[in-house]
């Protein structure tokens, strides 16, 4: 990681922001977006499901083949030295004009460098969106 880069450790929030924005939205390999910001071990748990590093790659396709916009706002953040919470809203707009909104609450561990080595998430989808 380059000095001008920010770690998810430094800015959660902006982490937050811009992860699910690259994933979704940009044409930027999966890959690099997911080296720039988690560490070569990472893992993610979804309400107790394992998305290991080729399972977060492989679901940014069909991502960007349905998605058109994403949205995050976050609500709660705390870091303390290397861990982390949050509790944010991801709101997705479909191509076809839906949206889908999800409330997440994230816990995470950082690496040395201030990468994500792992993330636990809770989530629980918004009705209304």
């Amino acid at each position: 990681m380059t000095g001008a880069t920010k770690t998810p450790r430094d800015d959660l929030a902006l982490y937050l922001t811009r992860f699910h924005h690259e994933m979704a939205e940009t044409d930027e390999d999966p890959a690099a977006i997911l080296d720039r910001y988690c560490t070569p071990d990472f893992e993610q748990w979804n309400d107790g499901l394992r998305l290991g590093r080729d399972r977060l790659i492989a679901h940014a396709r069909p991502a960007r083949k349905n998605v058109t916009r994403v949205r995050t706002d976050v609500q709660d953040l705390l870091v303390a030295s290397d861990r982390a919470a949050a509790r944010y809203t991801l709101t997705a707009t479909m191509r076809d004009g839906s949206t889908f909104a999800s409330e997440i609450y994230m816990f995470g561990t950082f690496a040395a460098d201030g990468r994500l080595r792992r993330i636990d998430q809770i989530t629980r989808v918004l009705q209304g969106a």
